[in-house]
């Protein structure tokens, strides 16, 4: 079952500090985490505009990067939370595998494939991934 937010354009800043969603883990929420996430930075321009419109693309990139990952590679349910940092926003995604992402060779001649984990960290300020015993967390600290 997916965790829809609910924006309402007279939340608190407190309200707005953060977004928590979870998916089932299906082809069809990686769209879903996106828009959740685009509802996210919507709710957080009204109170603290990016400083570069790239960083809203820059953001929802990773979110639908990270998504796609989840659902490729990690079973099940996941949960994608955002917050507001001092100069940014901090994406987690939580999933069920307790592998660690890594970079795969880029092969357009088979299909293409393997640039996401790549722009994660071109476009993050910083990644890192802590393993749980029941799956891992994805943390991109992205400008904004």
């Amino acid at each position: 079952m997916t965790t829809e937010p609910r924006w309402d354009k007279n939340l608190s800043r407190e309200q707005i500090d953060s977004l928590s969603s979870t998916f089932d883990g299906e082809l069809r929420n990686v769209t879903d985490a996106r828009v959740a996430a685009e509802g996210y930075l919507h709710a957080l321009s009204r109170i603290s505009p990016p400083r570069a419109a790239e960083h809203w693309d820059d953001i929802l990139l990773v979110v639908t990067e990270l998504a796609a990952n989840t659902v490729q590679y990690a079973p099940g349910p996941f949960e994608l939370r955002m917050r507001r940092t001092f100069d940014g926003v901090h994406v987690t995604m939580r999933d069920s595998s307790t592998t660690r992402p890594a970079p795969r060779p880029f092969h357009p001649s088979q299909g293409g494939g393997g640039i996401g984990w790549h722009l994660i960290h071109a476009l993050s300020d910083q990644v890192s991934v802590v393993v749980r015993p029941d799956g891992k967390d994805v943390h991109a600290f992205l400008p904004w």
